[in-house]
């Protein structure tokens, strides 16, 4: 899957395997999907069997993975996007079908300010390749592209099918698949009794319960700054029962002519957002929800994007944007005002 940096950092977490306070134990967990990492913190009772957990959490992400990766030519995505066929029905699993559902929502609900069709215009710019470019791309090179971007492309069935209206319309879900990972595993964990767990894949989280000290968790927002080191808290949120993710500008920059340009491309333009957003933490109920909103919010006008915010349920929001001189000014959504 397209690798992510993480803008969040794990206050409470310790990666040693083991914890004790009390009746309880904390364990922890580490390893690499997506082409990040993981962490996960989970409070068992001595009675708890924490056996063979991590493989089974393995085993939930390489299912993901298998589902929604483009890095795996045989992955349902992959075969999908080879797929040139128009008006004809492609068949994908209960679980690629949920996360284009939430896609569908996330793209109506912000005008298509995020749309998971816009890889090519990522390509066409150079961030998905190892060579940097040297220049910007050709203003008629970004026109050929746009008529084929819009997730409106693509037909959602009610019964497991897809369909392409345009033969060359493509899907990366990169930008969403990292929080639906993040799901799955919460929900693997919850089906194997754990009540009080971290879970978190480069950067987007969900806190279920309390930690060790039977207190809400804690996260850090990392300083929306390209020189700012990966532990370095500008904020720190409490969560329970809920889950949260973060985008930014400041983490994958490539510099062309002397100026720098943010991975978001506006799916509209075709071109780099320059709307001074830096940062964008969105909390939420899902982080599969919590993600698209996020990287939707980081091409919106903040004003659009609070407004949003303040009117769905259940989501939470903080906004920050970077003023000339270099300080920064948060935007917060009603319910989250310190």
């Amino acid at each position: 899957m397209k690798k992510k940096l993480s803008y969040l950092i794990i206050i409470i977490l310790v990666l040693i395997p083991l914890y004790a306070f009390g009746d309880n134990q904390k364990i922890t967990l580490t390893g690499k999907t997506m082409g990040t990492i993981y962490n996960i913190t989970i409070i068992a009772d001595s009675e708890q069997n924490v056996e063979n957990i991590q493989e089974k959490i393995d085993r939930k992400l390489d299912d993901v993975n298998q589902s929604m990766s483009v890095y795996r030519p045989d992955s349902e995505i992959s075969r999908f996007n080879a797929f040139k066929e128009t008006d004809s029905k492609f068949r994908v699993s209960d679980e690629f079908m949920e996360v284009l559902r939430v896609s569908q929502t996330v793209y109506h609900l912000t005008g298509g300010a995020w749309d998971g069709t816009v890889s090519p215009l990522v390509k066409l710019w150079g961030f998905m390749s190892e060579k940097l470019p040297t220049d910007k791309p050709d203003k008629k090179e970004i026109e050929k592209k746009l008529p084929h971007i819009g997730f409106d492309k693509i037909i959602i069935s009610g019964n497991n099918y897809i369909i392409k209206k345009d033969p060359e319309i493509t899907l990366d879900l990169g930008s969403i698949a990292k929080g639906h990972g993040v799901d799955q595993v919460s929900q693997l964990l919850l089906n194997e009794g754990f009540e009080n767990f971290l879970v978190e894949i480069g950067g987007d989280l969900y806190a279920a319960g309390t930690n060790l000290e039977n207190n809400p968790w804690r996260v850090g927002i990392n300083t929306p700054d390209k020189k700012a080191s990966f532990d370095e808290v500008y904020k720190v949120i409490t969560l329970t029962d809920l889950a949260m993710a973060t985008s930014g500008d400041y983490r994958s920059l490539i510099e062309i002519g002397g100026r720098h340009y943010s991975h978001i491309i506006d799916p509209k333009t075709g071109y780099p957002v320059q709307n001074q957003v830096a940062s964008v933490t969105v909390i939420a109920q899902t982080c599969t929800f919590a993600d698209g909103l996020a990287t939707a919010f980081m091409v919106m006008d903040p004003e659009e994007s609070l407004d949003l915010i303040n009117r769905l349920a259940n989501v939470e929001g903080l906004i920050i944007t970077r003023n000339p001189d270099g300080t920064y000014t948060d935007h917060y959504s009603k319910a989250l005002i310190p």
